[in-house]
């Protein structure tokens, strides 16, 4: 079975984000950047299947600029067996990320694609729901667990209202959720034999996808400071707080 692991390259989750100065977008002059700790958590997943001997061969994919290769390298360190990186310099929506991966998926013949369930630097939680919409694949997203048993993928997955379990035939889509694992830390040595594990470079027309988006970021800009809060002396205090001044009731 082969397992095909798309990554993101965001700022490290341990970086205080700063706007750039002319409000174009987040300044990454001289900031760590990072695996998205959800789609580190379906690596690990991955090579946990593939340790089992439920899977053959676990491949990473990203899409964005030439330096995405570090983050690659890094899956790898971890255990992935090769990589993919869709090189391009456009600024990729989450319907032009699903369709490359469509494309790379069909070129690969993967049997199941782990994603993480959202990225920390956008927060849109889509691309994983729209690449199983492009490929008519099953999909169980926000999984905490899943089992495999031939054919059948069994799917413990977190909702509003509980826990929902699934069964879905194969091949088919995750998006890994918070509690489906612990990921490893990579070691020395395999980060050294990550430098020599294989990594193919394609580029949009190379897998006959136009990614050009019809969305343009306009201005970017820091949240407002919150004000300090205030103590109040008595429940009627606090009511007429609520009424007049926040007026929330």
């Amino acid at each position: 079975m082969k397992v095909l692991v798309p990554v993101k390259r965001v700022v490290d989750a341990n970086v205080q984000v700063r706007v750039a100065s002319d409000n174009s977008g987040v300044d990454l002059n001289n900031v760590k950047m990072a695996i998205n700790p959800f789609c580190e958590i379906a690596v690990e997943e991955a090579i946990r299947l593939r340790e089992k001997g439920v899977a053959t061969e676990v491949i990473v994919v990203t899409a964005g600029a030439k330096v995405c290769q570090e983050q690659l390298r890094t899956a790898l360190a971890l255990g992935a067996d090769r990589a993919i990186l869709v090189e391009t310099e456009d600024e990729l929506q989450p319907l032009a990320i699903a369709k490359l991966l469509k494309a790379v998926s069909d070129k690969e013949s993967a049997d199941l694609v782990i994603f993480g369930k959202q990225s920390i630097d956008e927060d849109n939680g889509q691309t994983g729901q729209m690449f199983a919409a492009l490929a008519g694949l099953a999909q169980g997203a926000f999984a905490s667990e899943i089992t495999i048993d031939g054919d059948k993928l069994t799917v413990s997955r977190e909702t509003d209202s509980g826990e929902q379990t699934l069964t879905l035939n194969m091949p088919a889509v995750i998006t890994a959720d918070l509690r489906l694992n612990e990921p490893r830390y990579a070691s020395l040595p395999n980060i050294m034999k990550a430098k020599k594990k294989p990594m193919d470079v394609l580029t949009p027309a190379d897998l006959g996808v136009e990614v050009t988006s019809n969305i343009k970021t306009l201005k970017v800009e820091p949240p407002a400071e919150r004000a300090a809060g205030i103590i109040v002396e008595t429940v009627e205090d606090l009511v007429d707080k609520l009424k007049n001044v926040a007026k929330v009731i």
